[in-house]
């Protein structure tokens, strides 16, 4: 029976809207929150499907706390396209990762899975 691993994370950054004409358009800076669902078909001995230590230790390489993500993207880094990008490079360590929800604010976010 699987199991669903679910990793949470938080990170500051900062970034700035293009092609949108609106309030949040000029650099601005979040907390934003990461969730990860990472399935785990099994348990090893110690009855665990993933190291949630080893997966904050990932997360540690690949989010870009207290950045401005414009300066290191090559996309416009709307919450969609953050979603996006944290499941490719999840999904490249962690093959059975179901999904990524990415909150920009506690009352907006996005999330990316693949069907």
């Amino acid at each position: 029976m699987p199991y669903i691993v679910r990793v949470r994370r938080e990170f500051q950054a900062a970034h700035y809207l293009t092609d949108y004409h609106g309030k949040p358009e000029p650099l601005h800076g979040h907390t934003w929150e990461v969730e990860l669902f990472i399935r785990a078909d099994k348990l090893d001995k110690g009855g665990m499907g993933f190291d949630f230590v080893e997966i904050h230790k990932f997360l540690d390489k690949i989010l870009p706390d207290y950045q401005c993500m414009n300066d290191i993207y090559d996309f416009s880094p709307s919450a969609e396209n953050v979603a996006r990008y944290i499941y490719d490079k999840v999904k490249e360590k962690y093959p059975t990762l179901q999904k990524v929800v990415v909150w920009e604010t506690k009352h907006g976010g996005a999330e990316y899975f693949e069907e």
